[in-house]
């Protein structure tokens, strides 16, 4: 791809786009064209473009955009020629997005695999099945490109390169210790967030899938710089996309962690039918519960400036060493801190540490680092200039080696 045009068009303005608007502004050696940001809300687009212009001097180009209409996406596309259009919008939009990148002949790139709206139910499949046709056109979409899914499963393949022959377990534990002050509100898109969170919970183990009620699993563990915190099993995506491509796996876990009062307020919400997803009848209107409740909850892009703490976001993986050494335990993760994050770009660490990773994600796609035809998971790709831009950008990470495999 490095002999194409270098425009690229962003689909989306919450507060992941808003840092990878940011750190392509910041870094104009690796977006040297034309950069143009779209939404549903032309001004959230203008908003952003506002800052950036304040804090870089650059100029990014805005339009109103439904991502559900291919058709109007194709216009939009055809009216900016983007060499790649990176996807920040709702995961309900995946396809729609991709299917206007094939008929234009432009390459995808997204955070977040596709979600059915009428059901809460994440999964590859939908994306997967769009190989061939991605294959034929000689277009390369890459998936899940922020941070989980993205950077955990980039730092899985890395440690496969370069540590140990094959990986026996795997768990990504992703803990934010931020405090916003807030009694209750999410860190990114309520409605995508409580979904996950409320779901049945999946793991796989010994060749198969492990089903178990949500939130009924909780461990403590004691993450650096943060401290003791309670972190609850879950389904995530990279899951079925790492034991696909690496399918030595026998056990891949995710973990995430939730205060107290984070878990009470979803579990009385739960109660009520506040998380519902179906349609009910309220005043002569047809509304969707969860819909409902995010638009009263606080917008996760506002959480910036008061929210204070840090991520801690990794994988600990258990396989065969490399050196013939016998089995080997790492533990590789990022640390990033809230209030550095709102100062550099006006985000807070939780969209930082996605927004990041799509800007470098995107950069490697416009010079051809990440190349190909089809449609790609991290993973697949090679690591190694992903994760020297990790540390070049604002999320530098450290590998440790553990005594023995995690006991949870």
């Amino acid at each position: 791809m490095a002999d194409m045009n270098k425009d690229v068009l962003v689909i989306g303005a919450g507060g992941v786009a808003s840092v990878t608007l940011h750190k392509m502004a910041m870094n104009r050696d690796l977006f040297p064209g034309r950069i143009a940001v779209a939404s549903r809300t032309l001004s959230k687009c203008e908003a952003i473009a506002e800052s950036v212009k304040a804090r870089t001097g650059q100029v990014i180009e805005t339009y109103q955009i439904d991502a559900d209409d291919v058709g109007a996406t194709v216009a939009l596309i055809e009216t900016v020629k983007p060499a790649l259009l990176v996807n920040l919008a709702l995961p309900y939009q995946d396809l729609a997005l991709m299917e206007a990148c094939l008929r234009t002949g432009v390459h995808y790139l997204d955070t977040a695999n596709y979600e059915p709206p009428e059901e809460a139910k994440f999964e590859y499949s939908h994306q997967w099945k769009l190989h061939e046709r991605f294959e034929k056109a000689g277009l390369m979409a890459t998936l899940g490109v922020g941070f989980d899914p993205g950077v955990t499963s980039i730092f899985a393949a890395y440690v496969r390169k370069h540590y140990l022959s094959g990986i026996r377990l795997i768990d990504i534990l992703d803990c934010n210790g931020g405090d916003h002050g807030h009694p209750f509100a999410t860190n990114f898109n309520p409605e995508i967030n409580i979904r996950e969170v409320t779901a049945e919970v999946k793991h796989w183990e010994n060749g198969g899938w492990v089903t178990s009620p949500a939130m009924s699993t909780m461990v403590e563990f004691d993450f650096d710089q943060v401290g003791p915190k309670n972190m609850y099993l879950m389904y995530h995506e990279e899951l079925e996309s790492l034991v696909t491509h690496f399918p030595e796996i026998e056990r891949a876990r995710f973990w995430m962690t939730f205060g107290d009062a984070y878990i009470q307020h979803v579990t009385v919400l739960q109660n009520v039918g506040m998380t519902g997803i179906e349609p009910v009848e309220y005043e002569g209107h047809q509304i969707i519960p969860l819909q409902f409740l995010k638009a009263v909850l606080p917008n996760p892009g506002d959480l910036g400036e008061r929210t204070k703490g840090k991520t801690n976001i990794g994988d600990i993986i258990t396989g065969p060493a490399k050196d013939g050494s016998g089995e080997k335990t790492y533990y590789i993760n990022n640390i990033c801190d809230h209030e550095e994050c709102f100062r550099e770009v006006g985000s807070q660490a939780v969209s930082y540490t996605t927004g990041v990773p799509a800007m470098i994600g995107a950069a490697l796609m416009l010079d051809g680092t990440w190349s190909g035809a089809g449609v790609f998971n991290t993973e697949q790709l090679d690591p190694d200039r992903f994760m020297e831009m990790l540390n070049a950008h604002g999320l530098p990470w450290k590998i440790t080696e553990l005594s023995a495999p995690v006991d949870f």
